[in-house]
């Protein structure tokens, strides 16, 4: 008898334990109550509606013609001629949004040297031989395509480029085979109509002054285009 009562005993606590443990499994592997409120999926709205006013801008288009023309004025420092006036012409084709090939005339006078000035001897080169006359041939690239800010309701589109090329320089009475170079900054006034602003530098060699040497010429000049 007081064996029975003892198994008894036993028996209801493990029973009344696997009835909780079914219980926490259920919940766990999410068997649970199935009248629990599922978890809402609505984010809270926008405290601050912003309000940007947005500003029309009027921004000059490069014109769908690929040709360039126009002319330029600046000035020249010609090796051990001094400075003067340079002024010329340029004609461009626009191969693709990078690269361009351009075409330049140019023409400068120049002045005495430094041996001219001091001795007071006859000079070194007449008046028809110091006229300063380049041809160039050159391939530009555009590095820095941008815009450039004129007031609230005003943009224009820049670039900034690099250019060099070969060609001819007509000077001191002899064609010298002549190397350029340098860098420019171009943007639209309007649609068809660019500003142009260059510094070259223009190698060649020459003698005439007793040594044979290579000569660097540096121009800087301001330039007006219209695309056609």
């Amino acid at each position: 008898m007081e064996s029975r009562i003892r198994l008894l005993f036993l028996i209801v606590p493990a029973l009344a334990l696997g009835l909780s443990g079914c219980a926490a499994t259920k919940n766990l592997l999410g068997m649970g109550d199935e009248s629990a409120p599922p978890p809402t999926a609505e984010e809270p709205g926008q405290v601050i509606e912003p309000e940007v006013e947005r500003r029309e801008v009027r921004e000059a288009d490069i014109d769908t013609e690929n040709f360039e023309v126009g002319a330029f004025a600046g000035i020249m420092s010609i090796e051990d001629f001094e400075s003067d006036l340079v002024y010329g012409i340029r004609l461009a084709y626009h191969v693709t949004e990078g690269f361009f090939v351009e075409g330049t005339v140019g023409q400068s006078e120049a002045g005495l040297t430094s041996f001219e000035r001091l001795s007071g001897g006859a000079p070194i080169l007449s008046d028809d031989d110091r006229t300063f006359t380049y041809y160039n041939l050159n391939l530009g690239y555009n590095i820095l395509p941008g815009e450039v800010f004129f007031g609230e309701n005003r943009a224009y589109n820049s670039t900034l480029y690099l250019i060099a090329g070969l060609g001819s320089t007509r000077f001191a009475g002899d064609d010298r085979f002549t190397v350029n170079f340098g860098a420019g900054y171009r943007f639209l006034l309007t649609d068809a109509v660019a500003l142009h602003i260059d510094f070259r530098d223009h190698l060649f060699d020459i003698d005439i002054l007793g040594e044979d040497k290579t000569t660097h010429n540096l121009e800087a000049h301001l330039g007006v285009t219209v695309f056609f």
